[in-house]
């Protein structure tokens, strides 16, 4: 009688297998629902809203074990998408345009990461400003000047009082023309600050055209007016809640340029329920000789930086810390962790990661010396400055600041 044979060499992909079968260890699906609040919590202090959007996407545990940004994506700050920004189509297609079939591009300013979302809004109305990453949308043309904050992602939109209401109280200040004119022009240059109050959006908007801020509730009526102006303002900034205004109240700049700061409204405390603004408190005082050509406020990082120059035909070439500059001390920076700022009527802070084009530690500006004006970019390790775009990236097909022109396109996130 002939023995069995002996067993073969067991592979080890057999020896895999066989572990990966008798593995009594729960898959990732079974995950305490206590871990993946901590996990999903951490992805959205990470500041990026479609990680968390992704996670909530694997399985039907992780996203019943997590809130859903639908509904709550403009009331819950968690949800803001503060470092994405609308991007321009160019070719003449605006946001809204028939032809972007109600589809707009958005473009994460650290990861450089590009989406395409659904915003049928934008056919009927015009952004005037963004703030963490929501929409600041006029009604356009309207002749009461409808007024929406929408989350681009989850398509939620609050109502806010229309901008008509301001024109009564605002009439002396504006030119005397038909009201969707006067709306326009109040709009035209906005900076807008958000904060949540009792289960209430509190919204703050400083208005350049008369050098006042305007300030609501989402179930208020109408739009209330600052009593004081401030009409030498160069830079404004709307930062975790507040805005900062950096200006300058003598025309001829005899006397030290200013930085305020603007704290949310608040409730009456006299029981009438009606929101009063806080006088603006100034934070920073900065002497003409150490800044004489105060340009901008750019938020980085958690910072609020103060640009400047010190010689009207030079370079961009000041940047200090408002936090240094509160304390009363001036020490220009050179360094700002590989970031480049874009500097302009709206100042933005992108990561190196986003531009293939251009190198980090810089800013880019609009500047002007002895020949016509041209899109520059400073370099603060160097201190030299260099066109940012060259003529064929202006005129020709070339694109100058080069980002990645597929995207995904994503949808209002599942419940």
């Amino acid at each position: 009688m002939s023995s069995p044979p002996a067993p073969g060499p067991i592979s080890a992909r057999s020896r895999r297998r066989r572990r990966r079968t008798s593995d009594p260890a729960p898959g990732w699906a079974s995950l305490p629902e206590d871990l993946v609040g901590v996990v999903a919590s951490r992805l959205l202090a990470g500041g990026d809203l479609l990680d968390y959007v992704r996670f909530r996407a694997v399985c039907a545990g992780w996203r019943s074990g997590t809130a859903s940004p639908r509904g709550r994506g403009v009331a819950d700050p968690r949800f803001h998408p503060r470092r994405w920004m609308m991007l321009p189509e160019g070719h003449c297609l605006h946001p809204g345009h028939p032809d972007l079939r109600g589809h707009a591009r958005f473009l994460n300013l650290d990861t450089g990461a590009m989406v395409r979302a659904r915003a049928p809004l934008l056919g009927e109305h015009c952004v005037i400003d963004s703030v963490d990453g929501l929409l600041l949308l006029l009604r356009d043309p309207d002749q009461d000047g409808a007024v929406r904050l929408l989350h681009p992602f989850t398509g939620d939109a609050v109502e806010l009082p229309p901008l008509g209401t301001l024109l009564p109280q605002l009439a002396s200040r504006l030119p005397m023309c038909p009201a969707p004119y006067m709306i326009t022009r109040l709009a035209r240059v906005v900076c807008a600050s958000v904060s949540f109050t009792a289960g209430a959006i509190a919204i703050t908007l400083w208005l350049d055209e008369v050098a006042r801020v305007a300030f609501a509730a989402s179930h208020d009526r109408q739009w209330n007016v600052s009593s004081w102006e401030y009409p030498m303002i160069c830079s404004s900034l709307s930062f975790q809640g507040k805005l900062y205004m950096m200006g300058n109240p003598d025309s001829c700049y005899d006397s030290a340029h200013e930085v305020l700061q603007i704290d949310p409204p608040v409730r009456d405390g006299a029981g009438t329920g009606d929101l009063v603004l806080p006088p603006p408190k100034l934070i920073a005082a900065i002497p003409v000789h150490k800044l004489v050509h105060p340009y901008s406020l750019v938020e980085c990082g958690s910072e609020i930086l103060v640009l400047g120059r010190n010689d009207l035909s030079g370079p961009l070439d000041l940047i200090l810390k408002l936090a240094d500059l509160v304390l009363q001390r001036f020490m220009p920076i050179r360094s700002i962790k590989g970031h480049t700022l874009f500097v302009e009527e709206r100042s933005i802070t992108v990561s190196s990661k986003v531009l293939s084009t251009v190198k980090g530690d810089n800013v880019v500006y609009g500047h002007s010396d002895s020949g016509p004006p041209y899109l520059a970019q400073y370099h603060l390790n160097s201190g030299s400055v260099s066109p940012a775009i060259d003529d064929c990236s202006l005129y020709g097909n070339a694109q100058g600041l080069i980002f990645r022109r597929n995207a995904p396109v994503i949808g209002a996130p599942e419940d």
